[in-house]
C-alpha cells in the first residue's frame, strides 16, 4: 500500500474521522435527521486531535519523506476538519439562502490558500534551519474547533432565526483573519495545556446548554 503508516499520524486521522461523521450529522444522513450539535462536538474532538498530533510526530525518529507526508496529510485532514466541517455546519444551522453561498465557499477557500502557504513556508524555512516553528503567521485554522462551539453554546440565547447570521458574520472575520499577514506566537506545552482546559470547559458548557 502507498503511504507511511505508523502512530504517528493515527492522530491526524483521528481527527479526520470525526470531521467526516461531523459532516454526516450536520446534513442529517446518520439518522435521517440534522444535528449540528453533535457536528460541533466532533469538531472539538477534532482540534483536540490535532492539538497533540505534531507532538506525537516528533517522538519518532523520521525520514525526511516520512516528514513531509506528515506536513502534508496534516494539512489536507485540516482542510477537512476545519475548513469544510464549519461551511457544513453553517449550512445546517440555516445559512442556506442565495446570500449564505459566498461566506460558505470563502471560508474553505481561505483555509486551504492559508494551509497551502503554510506548508510552502514551512517547507522553505526547515531548509533554512533546524528550529522549531516559534510563530504563525495568519489565524491558525484549527482556532475555529474553539470558537464555534464557544459560539454554538450561544445559540439558544442569540435566537435560532438570528443566529445563522451571527454565525456568518464570525465566519466570514475568520476567513479573513486566515490570509491577514500578522503573527502569531506559536503555543507551548502549557498554552496548550491551558486550551485543553478550556476545550473541557466549552464542552461542558456546550453540553449543560443542550440539555
Amino acid at each position: 500500500m502507498i503511504g507511511y503508516y505508523n502512530y504517528t499520524v493515527i492522530l491526524t486521522y483521528i481527527g479526520l474521522i470525526s470531521s467526516v461523521l461531523g459532516i454526516f450529522f450536520s446534513l442529517g444522513i446518520c439518522g435521517g435527521t440534522p444535528h449540528p450539535e453533535y457536528a460541533v462536538i466532533c469538531l472539538m474532538l477534532s482540534g483536540l486531535c490535532d492539538m497533540f498530533d505534531g507532538k506525537i510526530a516528533r517522538t519518532r525518529q523520521r525520514t525526511e519523506c516520512e516528514k513531509n507526508f506528515g506536513i502534508q496529510i496534516d494539512s489536507l485532514c485540516d482542510l477537512v476538519c476545519f475548513g469544510v466541517l464549519p461551511s457544513v455546519i453553517g449550512y445546517s444551522i440555516g445559512m442556506n439562502c442565495w446570500a449564505d453561498v459566498p461566506i460558505l465557499v470563502v471560508f474553505p477557500l481561505c483555509a486551504v490558500i492559508r494551509l497551502a502557504y503554510f506548508n510552502v513556508a514551512e517547507e522553505d524555512r526547515q531548509k533554512k534551519t533546524t528550529d522549531v516553528r516559534k510563530v504563525y503567521e495568519g489565524l491558525p485554522v484549527t482556532s475555529v474547533s474553539l470558537i464555534f462551539p464557544l459560539l454554538y453554546s450561544f445559540r439558544g440565547d442569540i435566537g435560532k432565526e438570528l443566529f445563522p447570521n451571527v454565525y456568518g458574520v464570525v465566519m466570514l472575520l475568520i476567513a479573513i483573519a486566515f490570509i491577514t499577514r500578522f503573527k502569531v506566537k506559536k503555543p507551548g506545552m502549557r498554552t496548550m495545556l491551558v486550551f485543553l482546559g478550556l476545550g473541557i470547559i466549552e464542552l461542558a458548557w456546550l453540553l449543560y446548554k443542550l440539555a
